[in-house]
């Protein structure tokens, strides 16, 4: 089976789309497939070593947005005249002219259901690649049950054309961190280790940390030495969200780090009393799992996706400020449930594997070149 892989979208911070990326295409030979990885410059000695693979690096000129997508449409679509089986396309946009069967990866749909919690014209263009998706591939993979459902449910997609592969956890990095690890982090940015309240994600206004902020201050106004807020990633368009920040007054902090590479995140996540995720939406919730396999006490919403990962290994919240900060509160007054959960959630989280999603990919691949030669 020789799949092209457009991983040209790929970003060049790890965030969660890419991290999805790299670990599939990771785990494909294993589970049957030979990857032909079309990729940015950037990525083409990393993609050089998954086994078995053949990587073709993009032409400089070809690297920017819009010259890119329309390669896409074109140069892409003449490499499918290749000996390749299958198109892989893994974020929203595929070659429409391709020559084989195309499998596109849907990563959710809060561009529907919720469209507000995006910016105007990203969401526009993402509907519009969701409904060519669900119109012309052979089969579309969603990494939750609650995607599939919202496809069906907002862009009448057919179910049956659907595949849901939940993603995995890369357990050589997210692992319980080691005291060494906590404190060379906590150092860093001056905190205690257990001592801190964590988020990690895009600062949008869909991961909601806007009320995750006004939470925490309700949780630690009455806390003579209050934990830190520490905010991890990058910064999105949420607007409010300096001036809220700007807001807090010490004894309260909170830090921002910024975008954090891979090998720090383990102490992040695991060296903190509680790690926050009050998203109003996600197609997975990655960062949820991630938080899991470092032994975090994970506090999250019930919304869409986040309960299939989370399971009854986590605590919930409503996603507004006054439920948030009763719940965070409650974990920090509470040792033994801290405790607990995050037993329950590093057993949980060994139940998702890049392994299994993989194979469910190859999969889905093999169903799609089996219809086609059927017809």
């Amino acid at each position: 089976m020789r799949v092209l892989v457009d991983a040209t979208a790929v970003p060049a911070d790890r965030g969660g789309v890419g991290r999805y990326v790299d670990q599939v295409l990771d785990h494909l030979a294993a589970a049957g497939a030979d990857p032909v990885v079309v990729c940015q410059r950037r990525d083409a000695a990393r993609y050089a070593a998954v086994p078995g693979a053949r990587v073709v690096a993009l032409r400089p000129v070809l690297e920017r947005r819009p010259v890119r997508l329309l390669w896409e449409q074109t140069g892409l679509a003449a490499r499918t005249l290749q000996r390749v089986d299958v198109l892989w396309s893994p974020h929203y946009t595929t070659a429409l002219a391709a020559r084989v069967p195309k499998v596109v990866t849907l990563h959710d749909a809060t561009f529907f259901s919720d469209p507000a919690v995006h910016q105007p014209a990203k969401a526009r263009f993402f509907r519009a690649a969701t409904r060519v998706a669900l119109r012309t591939a052979a089969a579309c993979l969603v990494p939750s049950a609650a995607t599939r459902d919202e496809l069906v449910r907002w862009a009448d997609a057919d179910p049956t054309r659907i595949v849901v592969a939940p993603h995995g956890v890369d357990r050589d990095t997210f692992r319980r961190p080691t005291e060494t690890e906590v404190a060379a982090f906590c150092a860093t940015y001056d905190l205690e280790p257990g001592r801190y309240v964590a988020f990690l994600g895009t600062l949008e206004p869909r991961k909601n940390v806007g009320a995750l902020v006004r939470g925490w201050q309700r949780a630690t106004s009455g806390i003579e030495n209050p934990p830190p807020l520490v905010l991890a990633g990058g910064a999105g368009w949420d607007r409010t969200l300096d001036g809220l920040i700007a807001s807090v007054r010490p004894p309260a902090r909170v830090v921002r780090t910024g975008y954090l590479e891979l090998p720090v995140l383990p102490a992040l996540l695991g060296g903190a009393a509680v790690v926050a995720y009050p998203s109003l939406g996600e197609g997975f919730g990655l960062p949820v799992l991630e938080a899991m396999a470092c032994g975090a006490t994970v506090l999250t919403t019930r919304r869409l996706s986040l309960p299939e990962v989370g399971g009854d290994a986590v605590a919930y919240t409503e996603p507004d400020a006054a439920s948030v900060g009763r719940a965070l509160g409650a974990l920090l007054d509470d040792d033994a449930r801290r405790a607990d959960l995050a037993a329950a959630a590093t057993v949980r989280a060994a139940t998702f594997s890049w392994e299994a999603s993989a194979a469910v990919h190859v999969r889905t691949f093999e169903e799609a070149v089996r219809a086609k030669v059927a017809a």
